[in-house]
C-alpha cells in the first residue's frame, strides 16, 4: 500500500510527498508530457490533460508502496477513485483563502487566475476528497509525526491530525504501564474493568470528586512519566482533564469518548474544568488530550436517552458547519461513523483557529448560554446537558429571529425525545443564571451566539434582557411569548 496525499492545489501535498521520500504524481506526468503542465494545458485544454494524467496515476499507483502525492484533480476520475481503495489516503486539506494566497500568483497554474472560479471548484472537490479519505490532516501540521501517524493506519481505522491534537477512530487506546484510567459506575463495568469509577452524573463534577480523584492518583503513583485515560463521557472527560491539568502541575490525559456527546464534541479541543453551584464550568483549565480515541461501538452500549441527549451536540455542530453536514442532518442522519467523524473535523477546525476562546471558537457555544443557565438553575439534574443544550438551541434560534429553523430543528430534536418545552425553571431565574456564564466580561450581559443560516453563525451579540426572557418564556410555553 501507498501512502497517497490528496488535496486542493496549495495544500502542500508536494513538499510533504518530498521531505517524506516520496513523489509527486505531477512531476511524472510532466515526464510523460515531456514539456511543463502548465504548456500543456493551455495548447490541449482540460479534458486532453486529464486523460494523460488519469494514465499516469493508474500506473504510479498500481506499482508504488511510498508516499505519493496526487494533482487537486485526479479524483475527478473514478477510475483514480476507484484505484485509491488499495492505499491509505491522507487529505491535506486547507481553507480556500490559504490555497488562493499560496497559488494564485504562480505562473504554472492555470485554474487559479478568476478567484470566483477558484472557490467554486474548491467547493465541488471537498466532497471528493472526504468520500475517499482515511485520513485528515490539517495542511499546516503535515511533519514527521504526523506521516508516522499515517503510516501506521490499519484498515478500518480513520484519522484526524491537526495542530491541536490526533484523533483516532476505530484504533484502541493503547494502555501502558503507570496509566491511570478513570472512568464512572455506569461505564466502567462495560467498557474499563478495574479503572477507578467515580460517580456518574453531572452532579458529581464537582472540586470534591476533583478531590478524590487527585487522591487516588497519588495514592495509586501516578508520575509524570503516566498518563491519566478518561473512559466516559463529558463529565469523565471533564473532570479527569481538570485533575489531569493540574496533578504535579500537568500530567498527560488520553481522552476514549463513549457517550455521543464526547464523541462528537466534548472530547476534543481542551476544555475541561468542573462545576460550582453558582454555574456550570466556572473552575477549569485548557489542557489538550495527548490522543483522543474513538470507537463507533461504544455507542451501541448507551441508554437511549443518553444518546439522545448527544444529538443536540450533532444539530449544533451542523448549524455551524452548514452545507454537507447540515443536509445530512436535516435529511435524517443522526450519529454514524460519518457524521461524528465530521462533527470531530468541524470543531478541531474550529479549535485549531482559536484553540482558547479569544474569537471564533465561541461559535461552538450556540445554545449553551441559555443551556447552562437551565442546568444550573436545575441543580444539574433535572436535564442532562444533551437536553439542556436541545432548549438553549431553540432559544438561540428564537433570538436569531429564525423562526422556520426553530421549527425545523424543533422537530428534529422531538423525533429523537429531546424536550422542545422547558418545565421545573422559572424563566427570570434562567434569566439571572445567564449573567453568571462565563463569557461575560466586566458589567455587560453575556454575549450570544445567533445563526442568520446554516453555515453562517457569529459570537459576540449583545441581546436584551426582555427578548431572552420572552425566548425561556417561550420555551416553557407561556402566553405572550413570541409566536
Amino acid at each position: 500500500m501507498a501512502l497517497v496525499l490528496i488535496g486542493f492545489m496549495g495544500a502542500g501535498k508536494t513538499t510533504a510527498a518530498r521531505a517524506a521520500g516520496g513523489v509527486d504524481a505531477d512531476d511524472l506526468v510532466e515526464q510523460r508530457l515531456g514539456e511543463q503542465i502548465a504548456t500543456y494545458f493551455e495548447r490541449e485544454g482540460e479534458a486532453k490533460f486529464r486523460e494523460v494524467e488519469e494514465e499516469v496515476v493508474l500506473e504510479l499507483l498500481g506499482g508504488r508502496s511510498e508516499v505519493v502525492a496526487l494533482g487537486g484533480g485526479a479524483l475527478a476520475s473514478p477510475r483514480v477513485r476507484d484505484a485509491l481503495a488499495d492505499h491509505t489516503v491522507a487529505w491535506l486539506d486547507v481553507d480556500v483563502e490559504t490555497a488562493w494566497d499560496r497559488v494564485s500568483s504562480a505562473a504554472n497554474r492555470p485554474l487559479a487566475r478568476d478567484r470566483d472560479t477558484f472557490e467554486a471548484r474548491f467547493a465541488e472537490r471537498q466532497p471528493l476528497y472526504a468520500a475517499v479519505a482515511d485520513a485528515f490532516v490539517d495542511g499546516a501540521s503535515f511533519d514527521a509525526d504526523a506521516l508516522a501517524a499515517l503510516e501506521s493506519l490499519r484498515p478500518g481505522e480513520r484519522l484526524l491530525w491537526s495542530r491541536v491534537h490526533p484523533v483516532w477512530f476505530e484504533r484502541p487506546y493503547d494502555e501502558r504501564p503507570g496509566d491511570f484510567v478513570v472512568s464512572d459506575e455506569n461505564v466502567a463495568p462495560l467498557h474499563a474493568p478495574g479503572a477507578y469509577a467515580i460517580a456518574a452524573g453531572e452532579e458529581h463534577k464537582t472540586l470534591a470528586s476533583a478531590e478524590l480523584l487527585w487522591r487516588e492518583m497519588a495514592r495509586q503513583g501516578l508520575t509524570r512519566s503516566g498518563r491519566v485515560v478518561a473512559v466516559g463521557g463529558g463529565v469523565v472527560g471533564d473532570l479527569a482533564g481538570f485533575c489531569a491539568s493540574a496533578y504535579q502541575r500537568g500530567v498527560p490525559v488520553v481522552h476514549v469518548p463513549t457517550t455521543l456527546v464526547a464523541q462528537v464534541d466534548s472530547a476534543y479541543g481542551g476544555k475541561t474544568g468542573v462545576d460550582l453551584p453558582e454555574a456550570k464550568n466556572y473552575v477549569g483549565a485548557y489542557h489538550q488530550p495527548q490522543s483522543v480515541h474513538v470507537l463507533s461501538a461504544r455507542l451501541r452500549t448507551l441508554p437511549a436517552a443518553e444518546r439522545a441527549a448527544g444529538y443536540a451536540e450533532v444539530v449544533k455542530t451542523a448549524l455551524i458547519a452548514g452545507g454537507e453536514l447540515w443536509q445530512r442532518v436535516r435529511d435524517g442522519a443522526v450519529d454514524d461513523a460519518d457524521v461524528v467523524l465530521h462533527c470531530a473535523r468541524t470543531k478541531l477546525a474550529v479549535v485549531a483557529a482559536d484553540e482558547r476562546d479569544g474569537g471564533r471558537r465561541q461559535v461552538l457555544n450556540l445554545g449553551h448560554t441559555i443551556g447552562h443557565a437551565i442546568e444550573t438553575v436545575t441543580g444539574y439534574g433535572r436535564y442532562r446537558h444533551g437536553e439542556a443544550v436541545a432548549l438553549g438551541l431553540l432559544a438561540a434560534l428564537r433570538l436569531s429571529e429564525l423562526g422556520e429553523l426553530r421549527a425545523e430543528v424543533a422537530e428534529l430534536l422531538a423525533a429523537q425525545g429531546l424536550p422542545t418545552r422547558l418545565v421545573d425553571a422559572d424563566a427570570d431565574a434562567v434569566l439571572a443564571a445567564t449573567y453568571r456564564d462565563k463569557k461575560r466580561i466586566g458589567g455587560d450581559g453575556p454575549p450570544y451566539v445567533l445563526v442568520a443560516a446554516p453555515g453562517e453563525v457569529s459570537y459576540g451579540h449583545e441581546v436584551g434582557d426582555d427578548r431572552v426572557r420572552a425566548a425561556i418564556a417561550e420555551l416553557a410555553g407561556l402566553q405572550g411569548s413570541p409566536a
